[in-house]
């Protein structure tokens, strides 16, 4: 599957973004070249009158008035819903179900295990999850939220019981979180799992509109405020400069120097509006130079 270097997050749908604005962001990020949706059955549970689905259900409708399905690549997990939690084998039949049904699709391109599940023998939940591509309802798998030595032991399954491998991980990772570099990601590249990483903004940190005694309105304001260190600083003071030198907006470049990462697929950024969308889409036609990238890496390092 050929994926654009940008994947949009659609955990703002229905939740912070109704769904006219949210089928608004949908055209607008199709318009400016993208077509990789990250979603999954939980998102948004949390949000008031909220059970869990609601993105999917957004994305569906859309799917269903725009007639774009083979133009997208859909994205979504289990594991996480509040009525479906864990990675036991009648979970995953069940929610795999639900998924197709709101999203109005015959087959999901890329199936996450969202979290790990220690109450469920990981053997059992692969052969679950390799079942469902036997039967054409996912036609890929990948891993979320997995530590390293989880996904070994996955892949190692995977390969003495010739289940269908996965294809992809998708970890936290961003200029302002790095952990990843010392396991997963040298674990994803010696298997070829592509990398999706979410969070790519830290909570919005990395769009520069944060700093110390400035308030933001946003949903998500509390979490990206812990970023505000000296550290966290001086990744704003390299972003801004950078930045001005591309002549594009900050979030442009923490997302353009994540893509540029050895491993790295599609970060997974999402906008409450369309205005929030347009610096993202800068991200997918921008070239860092060497300097540049020097220079966001020693800003962040850890």
């Amino acid at each position: 599957m050929d994926v654009s270097p940008l994947a949009l997050g659609t955990n703002v749908f229905g939740w912070t973004a109704d769904t006219r604005t949210s089928h608004t962001i949908l055209d607008a990020y199709i318009a400016g070249g993208g077509n990789f949706l990250d979603t999954a059955d939980s998102y948004s549970f949390w949000a008031p009158g909220n059970s869990g689905g609601e993105s999917e259900s957004v994305i569906g409708k859309w799917l269903a008035s725009r007639g774009t399905r083979d133009d997208v690549v859909i994205a979504t997990k289990v594991s996480h819903h509040p009525d479906l939690q864990g990675m036991a084998p009648a979970t995953i039949r069940k929610a795999v179900d639900g998924s197709l049904t709101r999203l109005g699709v015959d087959a999901i391109d890329v199936y996450y295990a969202h979290f790990d599940d220690p109450e469920t023998p990981l053997e059992e939940s692969i052969a679950a999850m390799s079942e469902l591509v036997d039967q054409g309802k996912v036609r890929t798998i990948g891993i979320s939220n997995y530590s390293a030595d989880r996904i070994r032991e996955w892949l190692k399954i995977t390969e003495r019981e010739q289940f269908h491998a996965p294809v992809a991980v998708e970890p936290q990772y961003s200029l302002a979180e790095r952990e990843i570099e010392a396991d997963i990601l040298p674990l994803a590249r010696e298997h070829g799992l592509a990398v999706m990483p979410y969070y790519s903004l830290a909570h919005g940190f990395l769009t520069g509109k944060y700093a110390v005694g400035q308030a933001v309105d946003s949903p998500r304001a509390g979490d990206a405020s812990k970023y505000l260190t000296p550290r966290g600083e001086a990744i704003l003071g390299a972003l801004t400069q950078v930045a001005a030198e591309q002549s594009v907006e900050p979030a442009a470049v923490a997302l353009a120097w994540l893509a540029a990462q050895p491993g790295v697929v599609a970060p997974i950024a999402s906008a409450r509006n369309a205005n929030q969308l347009a610096p993202l889409l800068q991200s997918m036609d921008i070239e860092l130079s060497e300097a540049q990238m020097r220079q966001l890496d020693d800003a962040s390092r850890p």
